[in-house]
C-alpha cells in the first residue's frame, strides 16, 4: 500500500498511483500539480503545500546558487542545478526536487547519470536528472525537519550520492553540515574554524548569517 505523507495544504494524488512506476507516469502528466514540493521517497509519497519562508529558506537558497554557479562556471567540473530539477534513481526508488544539485562531467561521462527528456506537458527538453549526482543540498523548513534528516539522508546514501550538504537556517547561528557517504552510512565532516571541506569539488565551504540594515538575515557561502 502507498503511504502518503502530506505537510499543509491540499494535494490529490489519482488512484492509479500505487507504486513507484506509476508515481513516475504521474509525474510526466498534464495532472501533476506545478506546486509544491512531491517526493516518491521508497515506499511512500511525501508532499509540502506550504509556501516557502523568505529568510530561512529561499535566501539561504539563493546564495548556495549564487556561490555554486559561481564555482562551477570557473572551474568548469560540471553543472549545478538550483531548485527546480527532478532527479529519479530507478534501483533506490526516490524521485523529487533537491535544492540543489551538482552533477559533474565525469559523472555523465561515465553514466552514472543522465539527462531524461520531458514528456506530455513537459516535452521538448530535458527535465529530469535520473542515476547518481554527485552532491544533494537540503535546506531544513519547519515541515521537512523529519524529511531531511531522516527519510532524504537515509535515501540519499542508498543511492550513493558522494555528499550530502544539510543547512538549517531557522535560528541563527546556522547549522551547516555537510555528510560524506560511507559503507555505513553517511559520516558528517569535521569542521575547521566552520569551514567544510568538500572531497567532491576540492574545495572548502563555509556559511555565515550577518544582518542587514532591515535587521534581516544576509547569508554568505565563502568558498577557498
Amino acid at each position: 500500500m502507498l503511504t502518503v505523507v502530506s505537510d499543509g495544504g491540499m494535494l490529490t494524488i489519482p488512484p492509479w498511483v500505487v507504486d513507484f512506476e506509476s508515481f513516475l507516469r504521474w509525474c510526466d502528466s498534464d495532472d501533476f500539480p506545478e506546486e509544491g514540493r512531491i517526493w516518491f521517497i521508497r515506499g511512500g509519497v511525501w508532499a509540502d503545500m506550504t509556501m516557502e519562508q523568505v529568510f530561512s529558506h529561499n535566501q539561504v537558497k539563493g546564495e548556495i546558487t549564487r556561490a555554486m554557479m559561481t564555482l562551477v562556471k570557473v572551474t568548469k567540473s560540471g553543472r549545478f542545478f538550483p531548485d527546480g530539477l527532478r532527479i529519479t534513481n530507478l534501483p533506490a526508488e526516490l524521485s523529487g526536487v533537491p535544492e540543489g544539485t551538482y552533477v559533474s562531467f565525469d559523472t555523465l561521462r561515465a553514466g552514472r547519470a543522465r539527462y531524461v527528456e520531458g514528456k506530455g506537458k513537459d516535452a521538448g527538453g530535458y527535465t529530469q536528472l535520473e542515476g547518481i549526482p554527485d552532491i544533494a543540498i537540503e535546506v531544513v523548513s519547519l515541515s521537512s525537519v523529519d524529511k531531511d534528516t531522516e527519510w532524504l539522508q537515509k535515501a540519499y546514501w542508498e543511492v550513493g550520492i558522494p555528499e550530502y550538504w544539510l543547512i538549517d537556517a531557522r535560528r541563527l547561528p546556522l547549522t551547516f553540515d555537510l555528510y560524506r557517504h560511507s559503507s555505513k552510512g553517511y559520516t558528517p565532516a569535521r569542521k575547521s574554524g566552520g569551514w567544510l571541506k568538500s572531497a567532491v569539488l576540492g574545495k572548502s565551504f563555509r556559511l555565515t548569517a550577518a544582518t542587514n540594515g532591515l535587521g534581516h538575515p544576509d547569508y554568505t557561502l565563502e568558498v577557498r
